[in-house]
């Protein structure tokens, strides 16, 4: 896995390291001070040995070029933060799909949604699954209910007005595609079109 850390920031590490090094540290203690393994401090130090400063230099990384410049993955930001209504959207929700039309709108690049994932993931971007609730919710009722009904019902025995418990024995059912007593229940096929199978528990 590819350390953190821009390719001159690591090219730098690899250089300190060698410095340590040649100062009479030992592969351990060099590890520690430039925060990496041992073993990545002796690969260093053979491709030093090997190839002198050249092999300390940073290569490009393999696979292909990102499609968005950092530029233009700032400027997607910015406008993801001012929301779905300023992209043209009537509801204030961001969805892969959105996002993936925003970057080939604004950029010419074209993604799958399920991509954009990852570039919002890298951004910093979490997903959120919006909650629903009824436009009539009453907090406060519903606060009140939880403090004084809630609070009765538990308190009252069951017989008394309260609420039931679960039974421990199920309760008879008098379908015609039950079993009877002793008999497991068989799955049978209903007469109506397009009900498929019935379960009577």
């Amino acid at each position: 896995m590819r350390p953190p850390g821009t390719p001159q920031e690591l090219e730098r590490r690899r250089r300190r390291a060698i410095r340590l090094l040649e100062g009479g540290g030992n592969l351990s203690s060099v590890a520690r001070a430039v925060g990496s393994s041992a073993s990545s401090v002796l690969r260093w130090q053979d491709q030093y040995q090997a190839e002198g400063a050249e092999g300390l230099r940073s290569r490009p990384a393999p696979g292909r070029p990102p499609k968005l410049s950092p530029g233009q993955k700032a400027r997607l930001m910015e406008l993801l933060r001012r929301g779905p209504p300023a992209a043209g959207y009537k509801t204030e929700l961001w969805t892969l799909k959105r996002v993936a039309e925003v970057i080939e709108g604004k950029f010419g690049v074209q993604y799958h949604p399920c991509h954009v994932w990852r570039i919002l993931d890298g951004l910093g971007w979490s997903c959120q699954k919006p909650e629903r609730r009824a436009r009539e919710r009453d907090e406060k009722e519903i606060e009140r209910w939880r403090r004084v009904r809630w609070r009765q019902i538990k308190k009252t025995p069951v017989g008394r007005g309260g609420a039931s418990s679960f039974l421990t024995r199920a309760a008879s059912c008098s379908s015609r595609w039950c079993a009877g007593p002793g008999r497991p229940r068989a799955r049978r096929r209903s007469t109506a079109r397009g009900t498929g199978m019935i379960d009577c528990r």
